[in-house]
């Protein structure tokens, strides 16, 4: 069965980019007979609000999408997280690290033999500099980080599946040993403050949640290989991705929850109703509707 998931973060308003990943992957499980489950991705309890999870909530049900079973929080789920850090750490590939990102900035501007830094998923490529003192071990206090070098050992390649656009054709994305030593580097997995990392945390949720199809914008696409690689190295299912492309605003700016004027909310209290969000964003009627908005994207 098709399971797909709709995983936001309660630190402010959905926007119309929101709108449209739910409703793709929505609209796709239900077509299939397949199951959408919602998961809230609070890990950042600082900034994490009850009042936008439950607008959150009531956002969606005004969208006319329903998801199955309970919602998940991850701020509920450190032990899971952890197991799979113990067990990563059992192997040697994980270690602690005091580098803040100053520290990161710093050696990264002054590359031996003049050599460009890289940048990768999470920025500048990650130079190793705690690897060698103090790898498999889980001091207090310090983020941890993935030894690459040791997690891909034995492997030439690490691959995951998409699809299109049109959500019917495979596309294989094959990602060999130097993409991840050079281009992506030692992720981080938890931070210093004892949470999971989103690369680990969503694997895991995924994982647990059994989920078969993962919409997410395009923007993600450059962390796929990463969950892959994570994905092999727990023994996970690789779940199927579509990378779909980001809405953006008329000046051609992605939409971030600070950008209140695309908020779903804003568009609800001026009238608008759940098909006028949907052209939008380009999709289609879920009813007969009109609108008068102009579509953006």
């Amino acid at each position: 069965m098709i399971r797909t998931r709709f995983a936001p973060s309660p630190t402010g308003p959905l926007h119309l980019g929101h709108a449209y990943s739910a409703i793709t992957a929505h609209d796709f499980a239900r077509r299939q007979g397949g199951m959408f489950l919602l998961r809230i991705e609070d890990l950042d309890q600082s900034r994490a609000r009850p009042e936008w999870e439950a607008q959150i909530f009531d956002d969606l049900a005004w969208l006319g999408l329903t998801w199955d079973g309970p919602v998940f929080r991850q701020a509920t789920r450190s032990a899971a997280y952890e197991a799979a850090l113990t067990a990563l750490l059992g192997r040697g590939l994980i270690y602690g690290c005091k580098c803040s990102r100053r520290d990161i900035a710093q050696a990264a501007s002054a590359p031996q033999e003049g050599a460009t830094p890289n940048w990768g998923p999470d920025g500048l490529v990650y130079p190793g500099t705690c690897r060698p003192h103090i790898a498999g071990h889980l001091l207090a206090g310090p983020a941890r980080r993935l030894d690459m070098a040791a997690a891909l050992a034995g492997c030439s390649e690490i691959a995951f599946q998409e699809l299109s656009d049109d959500l019917t054709t495979p596309i294989n994305h094959i990602n060999n040993v130097h993409h991840f030593i050079d281009n992506i580097g030692d992720v981080v997995l938890s931070r210093s403050d004892g949470a999971a990392a989103y690369h680990l945390a969503v694997v895991v949720d995924d994982a647990a949640q059994d989920i078969t199809h993962v919409v997410r914008g395009a923007d993600l696409l450059s962390a796929t290989p990463i969950h892959a690689l994570l994905q092999h190295l727990l023994g996970y299912a690789k779940p199927i991705y579509h990378h779909h492309a980001l809405i953006r605003d008329s000046n051609g700016k992605r939409l971030a929850k600070r950008d209140d004027a695309k908020a779903i909310a804003k568009f609800r209290s001026e009238g608008a109703s759940p098909d006028d969000v949907r052209a939008m964003v380009g999709l289609p009627p879920r009813s007969n509707s009109r609108s008068d908005y102009i579509y953006f994207r």
